[in-house]
């Protein structure tokens, strides 16, 4: 694989680069998610890429993508980690968006694709529910139909940062007859796009280990919705739903941000010591991050490969499955590592928000044991890792 850049792909790092320098918030550089505590932290950045242009890279040009090619994406996506800028929330832009933009109708783009591209709206997803998490298809959530609407019963749980959303993407059972032993699980299932203003719903915090509100439940108590909301035909949700996960395990990889925090870390393990000598000067801990970086570059040729397929109109597939596997193992080594690093000063701190206390010890061990902690969901969220390998055991090897 030639990784060589042309003058005119330079010329675009160039061009990212300069923009990112020129337009990133000051105080949004290196902020992890967790820390953002309103509505405009999370879009500030959202909205400064959507005035460029830049907000949907992977979108068609016809409903307000860029038209970039693989190594545009993959630059873009090194220069944004380099920078360490925010994240842009997932929900709207990389999993809805591809759905509504694929199967959903004329009308529904028009309602839909524009204000996920501005911000306007902001959306969270309703898969998981406390019953069926990676085994997604015993979902209960039910919709009856009763003449130009859907009355939703039941709950989703895990549903990040639901307490801002304006819509959610919802799986739905709308025939619970074909949850039987003689038919799929997966079939009877409708995927729903319902305003979370609508009477019935209710959306309950759940704190997680770093103390962050990250995540919540959300219960549907006859919730009225539209049967113009539906996208595609009912009962066949399982569809848009796999089309959606792809996406989404495929973006779960983060290996640029993955590259960045390597970095950063090694920064860290050359200024901590042990009986006088730099960490990262051991022969132990040096082989850990050897390792690491192995893995890591082994990950990012595999999604370049991905990309190239995928830019020749290839599908993910199970790939996306490796992907997803491999990326988060990486993400939770490095904390897992951080944390070493740091040692005593990564313990967990017990004080509360807002305190004014001065942290003991250095400025990069601050909140590592919380980001430790939060890392452990990533092989879980997306359909937990296991789910993961007996996909590439049916879909790859043929078991």
């Amino acid at each position: 694989m030639d990784m060589s850049f042309s003058p005119e792909e330079e010329a675009f790092r160039a061009e990212v680069r300069s923009f990112i320098a020129e337009n990133l918030p000051k105080n949004l550089a290196g902020k992890r998610r967790s820390e953002y505590t309103t509505r405009e932290e999370y879009l500030a950045w959202h909205k400064i890429l959507y005035k460029k242009g830049w907000i949907a890279p992977l979108w068609p040009t016809e409903y307000g993508g860029t038209s970039w090619n693989v190594t545009q994406r993959y630059i873009f996506n090194e220069e944004c980690a380099r920078a360490e800028t925010p994240m842009v929330l997932p929900f709207g832009v990389a999993m809805v968006g591809p759905v509504i933009y694929t199967f959903a109708n004329e009308e529904q783009k028009k309602k839909y694709l524009p204000r996920i591209l501005s911000g306007e709206d902001w959306w969270c997803q309703g898969y998981s529910e406390p019953g069926a998490g990676s085994d997604l298809a015993s979902l209960k959530t039910r919709a009856v139909r009763e003449g130009d609407h859907y009355i939703v019963n039941g709950q989703k749980t895990w549903t990040t940062l639901a307490q801002f959303a304006d819509w959610i993407f919802c799986l739905v059972r709308t025939d619970m007859g074909r949850d039987t032993a003689s038919t799929k699980v997966q079939e009877g299932i409708t995927f729903l796009l319902i305003d979370m203003k609508t009477p019935g719903i209710t959306v309950k915090p759940i704190i997680v280990l770093d103390g962050a509100h990250e995540v919540n439940e959300v219960f549907f108590d006859n919730v009225k919705v539209p049967v113009e909301n539906r996208v595609g035909e009912e009962n066949k949700g399982w569809t848009y739903a796999k089309f959606l996960l792809v996406h989404e395990r495929s973006g779960i990889a983060g290996v640029a941000r993955s590259k960045k925090a390597v970095e950063r870390l090694r920064e860290i393990a050359a200024s901590e010591t042990v009986d006088g000598k730099p960490l990262m000067g051991t022969d132990e801990f040096s082989r850990k991050i050897a390792e690491l970086q192995i893995d890591l570059s082994a990950l990012e040729f595999t999604e370049l490969r991905t990309l190239a397929a995928e830019s020749k109109g290839q599908h993910a597939g199970p790939q996306s499955s490796i992907l997803k596997i491999k990326g988060t193992e990486i993400q939770q080594r490095i904390t897992e590592l951080t944390v070493e690093a740091v040692g005593y000063y990564a313990y967990p701190d017990a004080r509360g928000f807002g305190d004014n206390e001065y942290p003991v010890g250095p400025d990069y061990a601050v909140g590592q044991s919380g980001h430790y902690f939060n890392m452990r969901k990533a092989s879980i969220y997306g359909g937990s890792n296991e789910i993961q390998r007996n996909i590439i055991a049916k879909a790859v090897l043929g078991l």
